[in-house]
């Protein structure tokens, strides 16, 4: 389990890692193969990199997939509970927990829908021609344009994250119905950085007012 609680951690940082460089190397393609430089220009148009822009906007889709589950586990997710806040415990923890659970069904049903909708595009093909099973009636299911990759691969996005969703929103009610607390995200605390600490506000203004009094003595006592 303590592995699991930083899946998603793992699989943004490699995606938006992974992203940013193949934006940076495509980038740095385009603009370094308009320089007249006899051999290297011809080298570098000879490179195909037209697949980079396809696969970044995969890449983000995955992202925002995982980082929706992301939310759900941290509680970044944005929630209104003025009302919530002001009910008597009891009702409050119903209230709560109710709320959880429609989210884990809703993302359960989700990642069901998505689950049936990429097996027929092409992933149910895809497994029988693996178990060397007869595909001839069935259909391969649509290609990407650019890197021709089955459809059915870039669309598990929505499985796989609206079931891992609805996982961290059992989680969550889980540990509410335990401890009674839910999880909070300070946007102000940045990971890894330790937090300043601060004076009193009193000690301040009595500090400053003792470095003036010191300060009038001393031209005082100049004068």
């Amino acid at each position: 389990m303590k592995y699991l609680d930083h899946l998603e951690e793992w699989i943004i940082t490699f995606l938006i890692g992974t992203a940013t460089l193949i934006i940076f190397v495509a980038v740095l393609h385009r603009y370094s193969a308009g320089l007249p430089i006899p051999g290297l220009q011809d080298w570098l148009l000879g490179l195909n990199l037209g697949w980079a822009q396809e696969l970044c906007i995969y890449m983000f889709v995955w992202m925002a997939k995982f980082g929706a589950a992301y939310g759900v586990r941290t509680g970044i997710h944005v929630g209104v509970d003025v009302l919530v806040t002001r009910l008597p415990e009891p009702w409050r923890v119903k209230c709560v927990l109710l709320g959880i659970a429609g989210g884990a069904l809703f993302t359960g049903i989700i990642g069901t829908l998505g689950a049936a909708f990429v097996w027929e595009n092409g992933m149910h093909y895809a497994t029988f021609k693996m178990l060397g099973m007869d595909v001839t009636d069935i259909i391969e299911g649509p290609i990407t344009p650019d890197l021709e990759w089955s459809t059915w691969i870039i669309y598990s996005a929505v499985p796989l994250g609206s079931y891992l969703m609805c996982f961290r929103f059992l989680q969550v009610g889980w540990g509410f119905y335990r401890t009674g607390e839910l999880p909070h995200h300070d946007h102000g605390h940045v990971e890894g950085i330790e937090e300043e600490t601060t004076v009193d506000s009193t000690e301040a203004i009595e500090e400053y007012e003792e470095h003036k009094f010191d300060h009038e003595a001393k031209r005082g006592g100049a004068k």
